[in-house]
């Protein structure tokens, strides 16, 4: 039989106990959810060995700090989310408005916004002629 002692261990390795208590790896698996974590552990509660039982308060704490893990992440994709959201807004709102922005070289220009095109690396708008100006190089608006 093969133990498992750290939920941390199975996320980076890929291992899971199966039902008969041995280990099998899967490939597909490159995190551990809740759901996962809970089975692992009920699974080695079923298999632990009679003379020497597990602490129960080891498994609470491991419950609780894969619960504030969890919680971390969320905050941590929702945050990243709302800022998108917000950039993005902020430079739809620009359109047909004037700005000033500073230019590649550093000096400071002006024009209308009439475009916005959103990449990976966040909004970029077109003013006059000039296209391709991230949202971060505006420094006034009117």
């Amino acid at each position: 039989m093969t133990n498992v002692t750290a939920a941390s261990s199975l996320s980076t390795q890929g291992t899971q106990l199966n039902s008969s208590g041995t280990s099998m790896t899967t490939a597909a698996s490159a995190s551990l959810g809740q759901n996962q974590f809970l089975q692992l552990m009920m699974d080695q509660l079923e298999h632990q060995d009679p003379t020497s039982p597990s602490d129960p308060s080891q498994y609470l704490s491991e419950l609780a700090q894969f619960s504030s893990l969890e919680q971390m992440n969320n905050v941590a994709t929702s945050t990243t989310s709302g800022a998108t959201d917000t950039a993005n807004t902020q430079a739809i709102a620009l359109i047909g408005h004037n700005v000033t922005y500073t230019d590649a070289s550093g000096a400071g220009q002006s024009g209308t916004v009439s475009k916005v095109q959103f990449t990976s690396s966040g909004p970029t708008l077109t003013i006059g002629s000039s296209s391709g100006i991230p949202l971060t190089s505006v420094t006034e608006a009117s």
